[in-house]
C-alpha cells in the first residue's frame, strides 16, 4: 500500500523558515518525480515545485522561486521543501504527490499521482 506523509508544517513569523518533509512507503520516491502543491482556504491547489526521478532536475512557480528548494534523501526515501523567507501569502495547506514519470517533472497534477494528506503552513505578519 502506497502512503506519502507530509510533516514539517507550523506557525512562523514572516521571514521565518520551514522545511516540509514527504515521506514514503510503499514505493520508491527516486523513481517517482514528486511536487509539492499548496492550497490557501477558498483558493484553488496550485502546483510550488518539483523534481524529477534519478536525476533530481528542479523546478518552481516564479511565486517560491529563490526561497524555496526541493531536495530528496534517497536513503530515507523522503522528499523536503525548504521554505524561507516565508510571506503570508505562503500561508496553505502543503500537499506532496508522486508520479510515476522517467523524464522531469510537473507541477500540474495527474489523474494517478499518489497524494499525503497534506500539513499547514500558516505565516504571521
Amino acid at each position: 500500500q502506497v502512503q506519502l506523509v507530509e510533516s514539517g508544517g507550523g506557525l512562523v513569523q514572516a521571514g521565518g523558515s520551514l522545511r516540509l518533509s514527504c515521506t514514503a512507503s510503499g514505493l520508491t520516491l527516486d523513481s517517482y518525480a514528486v511536487a509539492w502543491f499548496r492550497q490557501a482556504p477558498g483558493e484553488e491547489r496550485e502546483g510550488v515545485s518539483c523534481i524529477s526521478s534519478g536525476s533530481g532536475s528542479t523546478y518552481y512557480v516564479d511565486s517560491v522561486k529563490g526561497r524555496f528548494t526541493i531536495s530528496k534523501d534517497n536513503a530515507k526515501n523522503t522528499v523536503y521543501l525548504q521554505m524561507n523567507s516565508l510571506k503570508p501569502e505562503d500561508t496553505a495547506v502543503y500537499y506532496c504527490s508522486a508520479e510515476y514519470r522517467p523524464i522531469g517533472c510537473t507541477v500540474i497534477a495527474g489523474r494517478d499521482d499518489y497524494w499525503g494528506q497534506g500539513t499547514q503552513v500558516t505565516v504571521s505578519s
